[in-house]
């Protein structure tokens, strides 16, 4: 899959959406990626799964570990890729955990795979838990990346990078114009 096809993908499916959008990390912004748009496609979940297992060039992982609800598509796609097991976190009265029945074997080693990498925060939150449970983070996949500057703390691969703008409230030329902002994501506000 190519930057190209993947990108003409993201926009066919309706993906990429304009406007004025409130982020689960709070920060607004004119753009949004909506990947649940891009995933509806089975076909194409699978390959943009197959896509981040073979772009991952560290240890082959023991399991793939999500954050819900973004990650779980493309998570259990890259799991099926690499041929591992996948279990995903959840937020329980505001804290990341693993529920369900799931828990991690220790020692385990796992990549972290989201949809969207924005903020590193329900990254790092699952990482926590995996910490927490004795397994080990070899790394975090996503399709897009629009951290900018910002890293995370272990080796990150994702399909594609975007400089899409994230500013605060106060900052927001969007807000200063009077345009009521819409909050697409999954996860409350915080």
């Amino acid at each position: 899959m190519t930057e190209a096809e993947l990108k003409d993908h993201l926009s066919s499916s309706g993906a990429f959406l304009e406007g004025h959008f409130l982020l689960s990390s709070g920060l607004h912004s004119p753009n949004y990626a909506q990947c649940a748009l891009a995933l509806k496609d089975p076909a194409w979940a699978g390959k943009m799964g197959a896509a981040l297992a073979a772009a991952w060039q560290g240890r082959r992982p023991d399991l793939v570990l999500s954050p819900a609800m973004g990650g779980l598509i493309i998570g259990h796609e890259v799991a099926r890729a690499f041929g591992v097991d996948f279990i995903f976190t959840e937020r329980e009265n505001g804290v990341m955990t693993l529920r369900r029945g799931f828990s991690l074997p220790k020692g385990a080693g796992l990549v972290i795979v989201e949809d969207v990498f924005t903020t590193g925060k329900s990254t790092l939150e699952t990482a926590a838990v995996a910490e927490a449970a004795g397994a080990k983070t070899l790394g975090a996949l996503s399709i897009i990346n629009r951290m900018g500057a910002r890293v995370l703390p272990f080796p990150s691969v994702s399909l594609l990078k975007l400089d899409l703008v994230a500013l605060p409230e106060a900052d927001c030329p969007l807000c200063r114009a009077g345009i009521p902002a819409v909050k697409p994501g999954s996860r409350k506000f915080q």
